[in-house]
């Protein structure tokens, strides 16, 4: 394509796509399997493997951690089970009783070969908190320093001159 020096070719800019097509994009994309029903499915199953182990904690008198418990499938397949828990102690308690949980999730319908048990990394103590903006921020009075040179100042010059009333009228204004 060539262009001759007096066309600009920013001039002619690619069509926008119509809206109707990209909403038909969304449609297709939600009708799809791995679009929102995928979603929705995955949503199910998590719902579904949190209940179940609920029941299972619960015959094993841990249902009390359930809340603390956030429970997911490895990635690959269904086999491996991952529990990520918010401390230390509650994954030490989990490892203990692993045979034991395993084989009530059998009975409860969910099968699993391998539980691994990972400890949420914990969020920092401290806290990032932004700078006050002190660009606008007027001084508030004078320092004892300042004020004392001013002061010095205002004894040396002859009390009708106009450098003498401003100097006062500053002492005053910054006084507060």
């Amino acid at each position: 394509m060539s262009l001759s020096p007096a066309t600009p070719f920013f001039m002619n800019p690619a069509r926008k796509p119509s809206r109707n097509r990209t909403a038909h994009d969304w449609l297709d994309y939600l009708r799809e399997s791995d679009g929102l029903g995928g979603i929705l499915a995955k949503t199910e199953d998590l719902a579904k493997l949190k209940a179940r182990l609920f029941i299972a904690l619960e015959t094993l008198d841990l249902g009390h951690l359930s809340s603390k418990i956030e429970a997911g499938w490895r990635s690959g397949g269904q086999d491996e089970l991952f529990l990520l828990v918010s401390s230390a102690s509650i994954g030490t308690r989990l490892q203990q009783i692993l045979p034991s949980l395993i084989n009530e999730l059998a009975m409860n319908g969910l099968h699993c070969k391998v539980i691994k048990v990972k400890v949420k990394p914990s969020a920092p103590a401290w806290e990032v908190k932004p700078r006050e903006n002190t660009k606008n921020i007027a001084p508030k009075g004078l320092n004892p320093v300042a004020k004392k040179s001013w002061q010095d100042l205002l004894e040396k010059l002859e009390p009708d001159s106009d450098l003498h009333k401003a100097v006062e009228r500053l002492l005053q204004n910054k006084s507060h």
